[in-house]
C-alpha cells in the first residue's frame, strides 16, 4: 500500500492520491447514546430518514472497489454504527467486494460480544474505541453518559477476543493532556496495535472546549516521536507529526520543547526502563502521507463528502454523482492536494508535501481551507525571509 521515502520516516502511496483514497469514512449514521463534548456529528438520539438506505450503502460499496487495487480501507462510523440493524450485511457485501472493513463503533449497551463476532466473520477486520481519560471521572464526563469507562476497558477485551485489530482514539485538550502518559500504560495494557491521538479542532460541540497552543502541540508531537517505539502512532488533525519525525531522524530539530514535553517525558521514564530491560521496544511506524482530501475522503450518513469529517466543505452527493467522480473532480478536493497554492507559510513550507499542514484547523480558525494551519509553530526558511 506504501513505501518509506528516502528518509524512511514518511510512508508514501504506491498510487496517485488524486486518483483514489486510501482510506474512506463512511459515517453510516448520526444516531447515537453517547452525548460526547467534543463530537464533530452533534449525534442526534434517533436515525435520520434521510440516511443512506441498505441498497444505497451497498452501492456505495460497489463504487468505492471500482478505484480497484489497491483498495480503499472503508471505516463504519457514527454516531454509532451499532445504531444500524444492516451493519453485518453492508460489511459482509464491502468484504465481498475485496474491501477492507473497518468499524469505529460508540461503546453502548448495543456493543455485545455477540455482535462482535458476527461482524468479525461478516469480514470487518480492524475496530477503533475511544479512550480519552485515564480514569472514569474524565472519560465519562467527555461522553457524558456514566460507566462508559469501564464499559469501554470491557469492550476492548471483547474486541481482541473476537479477533479484530485494537485501535485506540484519544482526543487531546488542554484539560486532558496530562493524562496521555497514564493512557500510554493503559495502551499497552490493553494490546492496541495502533494509538491514533486526536487534535481538538473546534467543531460541532468541540467548539466549547480548549484546544492546546500552538507549542503545546509540538511539545505532545515530540512526545508522541519518543513512544512511537512502545507502540504504534497516528496522529490526527496534526499531520505536522510527519514534519517532526523527518526533522528528529534526520539529526535537526529547530524547535524547542518545553515544560508540556519534559513533563510528559519525565511521566513515562519508569515505563520506558521496563519495556528496555525486556527488550520489548518496537521499531517505530513511520507516518503515512494522506491528509485531508489526499487520500482520504469522509462521507457523511446522507451521502453528503467532505474532505474530512473535521472540515465542513461539501464536496457533492453520493446519491447524485458517483463517489469515485466526485472524489476525483471535486474543485475543493482538487485544490487541497496542491499544496503549492496553500497560502502563508504552509505555501512555501519545505515540508508541505509530505505535511500539508491541517485544513480543519485552518478552516475552523479561517474560513479558508487553504490558510496555514494555526497550530504548526515551524517557521519556514522561505517564509522567515519574506
Amino acid at each position: 500500500m506504501s513505501v518509506v521515502d528516502e528518509h524512511r520516516s514518511v510512508r508514501r502511496l504506491h498510487h496517485d492520491a488524486g486518483d483514489r483514497p486510501m482510506i474512506t469514512i463512511w459515517e453510516v449514521t448520526r444516531a447515537c447514546a453517547l452525548v460526547c463534548q467534543h463530537c464533530r456529528a452533534d449525534a442526534q438520539h434517533r436515525r435520520n430518514p434521510r440516511e443512506l438506505t441498505t441498497e444505497q450503502g451497498k452501492a456505495l460499496l460497489d463504487n468505492i472497489a471500482s478505484f480497484g487495487k489497491p483498495f480503499p480501507i472503508v471505516v463504519m462510523t457514527g454516531g454509532d454504527p451499532f445504531e444500524r440493524d444492516d451493519l453485518a450485511e453492508l460489511v459482509a457485501h464491502g468484504h465481498a467486494q475485496g474491501l477492507h472493513m473497518a468499524l469505529s463503533p460508540s461503546v453502548t449497551p448495543k456493543m455485545t460480544p455477540q455482535r462482535l463476532r458476527e461482524l468479525r466473520a461478516a469480514g470487518a477486520s480492524a475496530m477503533s474505541l475511544s479512550l480519552d481519560g485515564c480514569c472514569a471521572d474524565t472519560h465519562d464526563s467527555f461522553r457524558g453518559v456514566p460507566g462508559v469507562f469501564d464499559r469501554t476497558l470491557d469492550a476492548a477485551a471483547w474486541v481482541r477476543e473476537a479477533g479484530f485489530r485494537l485501535q485506540v482514539n484519544s482526543t487531546v485538550t488542554r484539560k486532558t493532556v496530562h493524562e496521555l502518559p497514564r493512557l500510554l500504560e493503559m495502551m499497552v495494557a490493553m494490546q492496541a496495535s495502533l494509538w491514533s491521538v486526536f487534535f481538538l479542532v473546534p467543531t460541532g460541540r468541540g467548539q466549547a472546549l480548549e484546544a492546546l497552543s500552538p507549542s503545546e502541540v509540538e511539545d505532545v508531537l515530540h512526545w508522541l516521536a519518543d513512544i512511537s517505539d512502545i507502540i504504534a502512532v497516528k496522529t490526527t488533525e496534526a499531520p505536522h507529526y510527519r514534519r517532526v519525525v523527518i526533522q528528529r531522524r534526520s539529526g535537526v530539530d529547530s524547535s524547542g520543547r518545553g515544560e508540556l514535553y519534559r513533563e510528559l517525558t519525565d511521566a513515562v521514564a519508569g515505563l520506558r526502563a521496563s519495556r528496555t530491560e525486556a527488550g520489548a521496544l518496537r521499531r517505530p511506524r513511520p507516518p503515512i502521507e494522506i491528509n485531508s482530501g489526499r487520500g482520504f475522503a469522509f462521507i457523511d450518513h446522507v451521502g453528503d463528502v467532505y474532505p474530512s469529517g473535521f472540515l465542513p466543505h461539501q464536496c457533492g452527493n453520493v446519491k447524485d454523482q458517483a463517489f469515485t467522480d466526485i472524489y476525483r473532480t471535486s474543485p475543493i478536493l482538487r485544490s487541497l492536494r496542491n499544496p503549492d497554492g496553500f497560502d502563508g507559510k504552509c505555501g512555501v513550507c519545505e515540508f508541505h508535501d509530505l505535511c500539508g499542514g491541517s485544513r480543519s484547523h485552518a478552516y475552523a480558525v479561517t474560513g479558508n481551507a487553504l490558510a496555514s494551519d494555526p497550530t504548526c509553530v515551524y517557521q519556514p526558511a522561505g517564509w522567515v525571509t519574506q
